[in-house]
């Protein structure tokens, strides 16, 4: 009750009564300022936030299921097309039970650690359904279970992207047990280091909106190891290994396409103008990439092909991830045309010349790409070219400080990712029999064929 409703109620009583009701008028007069002073301290949710938020998330999980799962599937041989289905499937489901009992909390669990985020939040511990989580915004907040499930698709797709790097060869089991390692002792460390509030890169100063080093660099360190240990398919170089369907390939990268506007727009972590910045950013660099690999492509082979387009296209997503929410629409478009020609050295000459076999090109497209993309984010943010950096912001001080960040990254998911594939190798075996490989993973690994005549 406030002291205006207070006096308007005592106008038409006697002295009398004022004097007995006193007491009771200090008192709520006085209950007036803490229960003010409790609404500021403890703002609650927008709904429009959550709701922005709630379909961010959707769409990030629509990347996985159906959009990865159907766009590396076009990309393996029929032969091997359930088999990507199901391990995408079967990751995504693994990290969303792994995220809520401990994942979340190693990430984000409240530690003033530089590398991890403790135990405070394991199993969910002290969440409810009023409890929050800020925002980029003083005094924004979304409900903590939103930022749970938003994170949680991250922790989803990250994984599920190392695959493809060796697809066609690999043990079912030996990719379930190493997504639950690597997601342990890899990508929750370094997404706490890189967003958390005391994580060791954040507090150097790097900038990754949307996952530049924690997603891409990460998966595509991940799977070039893992193409290294686990060796080159079988007649690889000698027997017919294009993809069996650029269709639904390219039905996958749309997918992709779509699914990264609740990627880079709901990192923002609330609507409004940083959100709009990173959808349009999304636009124009995935654009400027496809033109710019199919260009490259027409110029080195004479044609321009399906395959170079969708290739451009995640290229330009990649890029553009880490930066998403700090450049302008023009340095999104330069850094889309720069990461192409890149990405098609390294997927048409570095791959070739050093005879690993990276099947979807993980390494080549996600690794480099990501890379690009940290770097560029160093520059573009710059105000001087259209970015959202501050006046004495620094191009030099910051491209040492991105650069010093991919290179954590790259060392830390290297050597443990290295580690771990043994590990696995060591408990269930990395590779399936040659027979089984021969006869294809749909078949010898799940009992089940994609296609029948």
């Amino acid at each position: 009750m406030s002291s205006f409703k207070i006096s308007t109620l005592l106008a038409g009583v006697g002295a009398a009564t004022v004097a007995t009701l006193a007491p009771l008028v200090a008192f709520a007069q006085e209950a007036v300022a803490p229960a003010a002073e409790v609404a500021a301290a403890a703002p609650l949710p927008e709904k429009a936030d959550t709701a922005f938020m709630y379909i961010a998330t959707i769409l990030v999980l629509f990347m996985v299921v159906p959009g990865l799962a159907l766009f590396y599937g076009g990309l393996v041989r029929a032969k091997n097309m359930l088999s990507v289905l199901m391990q995408t499937t079967m990751i995504a489901a693994v990290m969303m039970l792994v995220w809520v009992t401990y994942g979340y909390s190693f990430a984000f669990g409240g530690s003033t650690s530089a590398f991890f985020g403790g135990f405070g939040k394991l199993f969910l511990s002290g969440v409810t359904v009023d409890s929050t989580s800020a925002t980029f915004s003083e005094g924004v907040v979304i409900p903590e279970y939103i930022f749970i499930c938003f994170q949680m698709t991250f922790a989803c797709i990250t994984p599920a992207l190392i695959i493809g790097a060796f697809a066609e060869r690999i043990r079912f089991s030996a990719v379930i047990l190493f997504t639950i390692l690597w997601a342990t002792f890899v990508y929750f460390p370094v997404a706490h280091m890189v967003w958390d509030a005391n994580g060791y890169i954040f507090k150097m100063g790097a900038l990754d909106f949307a996952g530049g080093t924690v997603v891409h660099i990460n998966a595509g360190i991940a799977g070039l190891v893992g193409a290294i240990v686990i060796g080159q398919r079988t007649g690889f170089g000698k027997d017919m290994m294009a993809p069996h369907s650029m269709t639904l390939t390219m039905v996958g990268a749309a997918m992709l396409w779509v699914g990264w506007f609740g990627f880079n727009a709901g990192s923002n972590l609330e609507v409004g103008g940083g959100a709009l910045l990173g959808t349009i950013n999304t636009f124009v660099a995935t654009a400027a990439a496809i033109v710019s690999w199919s260009l490259v492509e027409n110029f080195a082979r004479g044609k321009a092909s399906m395959l170079g387009g969708v290739s451009g296209m995640v290229a330009g997503l990649v890029a553009i991830t880490p930066a998403a929410g700090s450049v302008g629409p023009m340095g999104a478009i330069v850094l889309g045309l720069i990461v192409s020609p890149i990405c098609y050295f390294f997927v048409a000459t570095v791959k070739n010349k050093f005879g690993y076999d990276d099947t979807a090109d993980v390494f080549g497209i996600h690794g480099v790409g990501g890379i690009i993309g940290a770097l560029g984010t160093g520059i573009f943010t710059a105000p001087s070219l259209g970015g959202t950096g501050g006046a004495d912001f620094s191009i030099a001080g910051q491209l040492v400080t991105q650069a010093t960040a991919v290179l954590i990254t790259i060392v830390w998911c290297g050597v443990v990712s290295f580690i771990l594939y043994k590990i696995v190798d060591a408990i269930v075996g990395l590779r399936v029999p040659v027979e089984a490989e021969r006869e294809g993973l749909d078949l010898s690994s799940h009992g089940e064929a994609a296609y029948h005549s």
